[in-house]
């Protein structure tokens, strides 16, 4: 018998494993115009385009009950599907949610999660059209498909970044991760004192941006409003430093990243410097801050320049160049992802 060689999940990375799986995967519908590689799939629909996107949370690996309220793991199950239409330029129009969950949930226990997947569906004019439901051996899971809509020409994907455009991101970044080093750190507490309540009185801003993340729609119809269409985008829930390389590899380029340019709340520098880490690494390296990151041509610059909804941290470079973040003291290192990848969960 020949024997077959097995290669371990971790291995691969989640990444790895996705183009492994799909590399023989043919389009067949002339409607398809984008499958998998990017935030979502598009589909030719006249002149609206249809784009579909979806997202698996598992209890245990993408968040932990002990501190994880039922109405906000709603709420942020629909919320990172949202984001990943935003990152295509379009807007969100329907979600359906399946759930599998285990006989430890009580009805009363998902109708609380359900309040929370209304309350996005309400903030953010989505409607909610569906779903289904199972039993499950091993806690909860959440499975949100959500269905965008957008003009052909408006679309952004992410290969189209071209040498010297800016790159620029978003809000602040760091922040969702430094928020689950909090919660981390207390629930530890909590376990070893045997009941001392937290203290989270001081971080108001950083837990929310891990419990409850808001999708960027608004930068969405703000570069609409200033006549900016990105070249490339994505949104950052694995990284800045994994998402810099999902554009500079899908566009064929290079990128230079500037240290003093990240934009980083001080409740996530204090966390940083409360538990000896470096700012930096929260900002290149956390996950799930669902801020979007994109290029512009220079010629937008004068457009974008003031806008207190983004910061401009770089530029795209040759491919030759490499990805490259540059020091506060001058000096050029590579990037390397080190973000989020479900598969390498330790």
């Amino acid at each position: 018998m020949e024997e077959i060689s097995k290669t371990p999940l971790t291995e691969l990375g989640e990444f790895g494993l996705i183009d492994r799986l799909m590399k023989d995967v043919k389009i067949k519908e002339k409607s398809t115009i984008k499958g998998t590689g990017d935030d979502a799939a598009v589909i030719n629909n006249g002149i609206f385009h249809t784009l579909v996107t979806t997202d698996l949370l598992a209890e245990g690996v993408h968040f932990d009950i002990t501190y994880t309220p039922l109405k906000h793991l709603g709420y942020k199950a629909v919320v990172v599907n949202l984001s990943d239409v935003a990152a295509m330029n379009a807007m969100p129009k329907q979600i359906t949610v399946s759930i599998a969950v285990s006989s430890r949930y009580t009805v009363e226990a998902l109708e609380e999660l359900y309040k929370g997947i209304k309350l996005a569906c309400d903030n953010y004019g989505v409607d909610f059209v569906g779903g289904d439901t199972t039993t499950s051996r091993s806690g909860l899971i959440i499975s949100v498909t959500a269905i965008g809509q957008a003009m052909a020409e408006d679309i952004v994907y992410r290969n189209g970044a071209k040498e010297n455009d800016l790159i620029c991101v978003s809000g602040t970044l760091g922040a969702a991760y430094a928020g689950l080093l909090v919660l981390e750190r207390e629930k530890k507490a909590f376990k070893e004192s045997q009941g001392a309540q937290p203290d989270l009185e001081s971080y108001d801003y950083i837990l929310e941006r891990q419990l409850k993340p808001e999708p960027r729609l608004d930068v969405i119809k703000a570069l609409a409003h200033l006549k900016v269409k990105p070249s490339a985008m994505m949104d950052v829930s694995d990284g800045l430093a994994s998402e810099i390389m999902h554009i500079t590899r899908n566009s064929q380029t290079g990128a230079e990243i500037f240290e003093d340019k990240l934009p980083i709340d001080h409740q996530t520098g204090d966390v940083a410097k409360e538990m000896k880490l470096d700012p930096t690494t929260l900002a290149m390296n956390g996950g799930e801050d669902y801020e979007l990151l994109f290029t512009v041509s220079q010629e937008d610059y004068e457009k974008i320049k003031d806008n207190p909804a983004f910061a401009i941290i770089g530029y795209i470079k040759e491919k030759n160049a490499g990805v490259n973040l540059i020091a506060r003291d001058g000096s050029s290192n590579p990037i390397q992802a080190q973000g989020w990848d479900a598969l390498n969960k330790k």
